[in-house]
């Protein structure tokens, strides 16, 4: 898959998932959703205020009104509709799980809900999908939202994450490199001796799927002409497919400069829960909330 769009494409083909849109009386959310409806990716369960999402449908999108895959569901303020929409998807009526115009800590509280919330067990991370003007092929952030400091054993369970989202795109053994500043282990950089240590858990079946390889700083990751000035070869070097930062303010530095500087497009997905969960920020573009939906309804299992 080199482009988003065309996961856009795939996810039309999969069998009428049904999505539950929390807070969803927003504008860019509404877009994302008359879009996503008109190519036939997905019903929706809309929660919200049925006053105030009526009045906007009508002023914006009249023609979701009659639209038999889209259903509003009242709720009188966004924590309700966050229980609501959770309670959808455990119930199995929908199959993800999409925040609309709410705080993520109110969806993630109800996300984490003891009686009817999305939890398994497993680390919750943010895997990002980015279509990079230039590069071949897509590239995986992670975790750039979720985990603040993980440790050895979070991040291998962030790769594992991010390696289901990337097998869901059709990329069958990623290569995955947990970044550094540098390539050689340090004992004082703890990022190199993870990055060490999930190389031997991978090489001994304790990560399975992919290719793990690193440290790795980013050029030598993304660049084989990088790679090869410092005299990295392999199979591997230059052509991660995943990009496992360290910590969060990495992964929040990565993303956003991919998106500022790069003018690159991304979807965006919360893997872990017992469905896939749609975490866009409120100022994301009804563009990237359509690559997030698209993205999300790929990786149900």
């Amino acid at each position: 898959m080199v482009t988003l769009d065309s996961l856009i494409s795939l996810a039309a083909s999969k069998n009428g998932p049904v999505v539950a849109v929390a807070s969803a009386a927003d504008r860019e959310v509404l877009e994302a959703v008359s879009i996503a409806s008109e190519k036939g990716i997905a019903s929706f369960m809309l929660f919200a205020d049925e006053s105030r999402i009526s009045e906007m449908i009508q002023t914006n999108f009249p023609w979701l009104l009659d639209n038999e895959k889209i259903s509003i569901h009242h709720a009188e303020d966004d924590s309700y509709a966050a229980a609501l929409s959770v309670k959808a998807v455990s119930s199995g009526q929908a199959h993800v799980l999409m925040k609309g115009n709410l705080a993520t800590s109110t969806i993630l509280k109800a996300v984490l809900n003891g009686d009817y919330g999305l939890r398994t067990g497993k680390i919750l991370s943010h895997v990002a999908a980015f279509e990079v003007a230039g590069y071949d092929r897509l590239l995986f952030v992670t975790d750039a939202a979720m985990n603040i400091a993980p440790d050895l054993e979070a991040k291998a369970q962030i790769i594992r994450n991010a390696v289901a989202t990337a097998h869901a795109c059709g990329v069958l053994e990623p290569i995955v490199a947990p970044l550094a500043a540098v390539e050689t282990v340090n004992p004082a950089m703890t990022p190199t001796t993870d990055a060490a240590s999930l190389v031997v858990m991978n090489r001994r079946g304790q990560i399975t799927g992919c290719i793990v390889d690193g440290p790795l700083a980013l050029d030598n990751a993304v660049s084989e002409k990088a790679a090869a000035q410092k005299g990295i070869t392999g199979e591997t070097a230059g052509k991660a497919d995943i990009l496992v930062v360290p910590n969060i303010e990495a992964g929040n530095i990565l993303y956003k400069s991919l998106m500022y500087f790069a003018n690159a497009k991304v979807g965006a997905i919360i893997q872990g829960a017992k469905a896939p969960i749609v975490l866009t920020s409120r100022a994301d573009s009804a563009e990237s909330k359509l690559y997030s939906l698209a993205l999300a309804i790929l990786s149900i299992k």
